[in-house]
């Protein structure tokens, strides 16, 4: 699922990008891998049309809100700031002077304060280019409604790798608009299935064009690092 670029030809490139995902329940229809999945699609779009270096993806993160269910596993936040800072250092060594965190899980709160305090780093995407992408793409959840196992995440599976859904997502819509105390409690007070979100609104035609969106937004990131291209 994850090949490397070990037959990509990446000297010369001073921007690599790197996925990071998670490992945690998506509800009955979507893959403990989900995250992972999603934050390497992006990546892999970024990839075919940027001349950046793509990275394996990281598979473990901070999912403790998801702790309630079976197959959820975490690291720590300050393991999350080791692994990847350490990254960075490497590729630096290598002489790849900037990366950008692909992230696909929206619990990696602290992935903000690692490119906050370090140098060369970026963080994608941010709320704008998900905001673009969601438009360009006719999501119709909103984005603070649509939190797991949604439309938006569905949409993308159902387009880029259909054979990891399983049945069941036309009928697993639930919404939990009242969520202010999950990084007390966890997700589980707030959904029994694991899902918070539309995935009945999903289809492959919105995954297509999130991505689409989001491979649009990726020419900023490169304007920071000097590098813009049309």
């Amino acid at each position: 699922m994850f090949p490397s670029d070990t037959t990509v030809d990446v000297r010369g490139r001073s921007v690599a990008v790197l996925p990071v995902g998670s490992t945690e329940q998506h509800g009955p229809h979507l893959p403990l891998a989900t995250d992972s999945v999603i934050a390497w699609t992006i990546a892999s779009e970024i990839a075919a049309r940027y001349p950046v270096r793509l990275l394996p993806p990281i598979q473990f993160s901070c999912s403790q809100e998801h702790a309630d269910w079976p197959g959820t596993v975490s690291i720590s936040a300050r393991t999350l700031i080791s692994v990847v800072t350490d990254i960075a250092e490497s590729l630096r060594r290598n002489g790849v002077t900037n990366v950008v965190l692909v992230n696909g899980h929206g619990g990696n709160y602290v992935l903000s304060n690692i490119v906050q305090e370090g140098e060369g780093l970026a963080l994608f995407p941010g709320r704008d280019d998900w905001a673009f992408a969601r438009e360009k793409a006719g999501i119709e959840t909103s984005a603070y409604s649509d939190m797991h196992a949604g439309e938006l995440e569905t949409s993308i599976l159902l387009h880029a790798h259909p054979d990891l859904i399983r049945p069941g997502y036309e009928t697993s819509d639930h919404l939990a608009e009242d969520r202010r105390h999950m990084l007390t409690l966890g997700l589980a007070p707030y959904t029994s299935s694991g899902v918070i979100g539309r995935p009945s609104l999903a289809s492959a035609r919105k995954g297509e064009l999130l991505l689409a969106g989001l491979a649009e937004s990726f020419r900023h990131y490169l304007d920071l690092f000097g590098l813009g291209t049309a």
